[in-house]
């Protein structure tokens, strides 16, 4: 024998289901979030026919929600930003789906390109603006669902959460 285990494995090992672990019906870790986000942007046809421009806000849509989480399809034409805001008790995973955007904190300032993640626990302040001439369209993951988005500095605060 040519190995340093006596174990082998003969044939196709996916075909003995009882030996693997069930896929998750919803995430539940940082990971199966960022997961769930990395495959709906690779699924075009699950959100690309909802986006919609909107030259005096920022256009937002919840494109689906789960036990204890929300997802939002967000559109941002050159110069729309969020204003310096956190999520309350929310965590969250923003991808950027198309064009790019542009993260500002109290001290940092990073360019999201198209299929940048960022994950952020609760209480995290930033901004999120399109700094570039062309649209961009975002996907956000909060979990729990967004119940509130408190504004910082001099931006205004709504009574309804808007998602970034």
């Amino acid at each position: 024998m040519n190995s340093d285990s006596d174990l082998q494995i003969a044939g196709d090992i996916l075909a003995v289901q009882h030996l693997l672990r069930p896929a998750p019906e919803h995430p539940a870790t940082v990971a199966e979030f960022a997961g769930l986000a990395r495959s709906i942007a690779a699924d075009r046809a699950q959100w690309e026919h909802l986006v919609e421009y909107d030259a005096t806000s920022r256009w937002y849509h919840r494109l689906r929600t789960g036990p204890g989480y929300e997802i939002w399809l967000l559109s941002w034409v050159p110069g729309q930003g969020s204003g310096l805001h956190d999520h309350g008790p929310s965590s969250g995973v923003l991808t950027v789906l198309e064009g790019e955007l542009t993260e500002r904190t109290q001290s940092d300032e990073r360019s999201l390109a198209e299929g940048s993640q960022r994950v952020f626990a609760p209480g995290y302040v930033h901004e999120v603006v399109n700094d570039t001439l062309e649209p961009a369209v975002s996907l956000h993951v909060y979990y729990p669902g967004l119940t509130e988005m408190p504004m910082h500095a001099a931006a205004r605060c709504t009574a309804d959460a808007v998602p970034a």
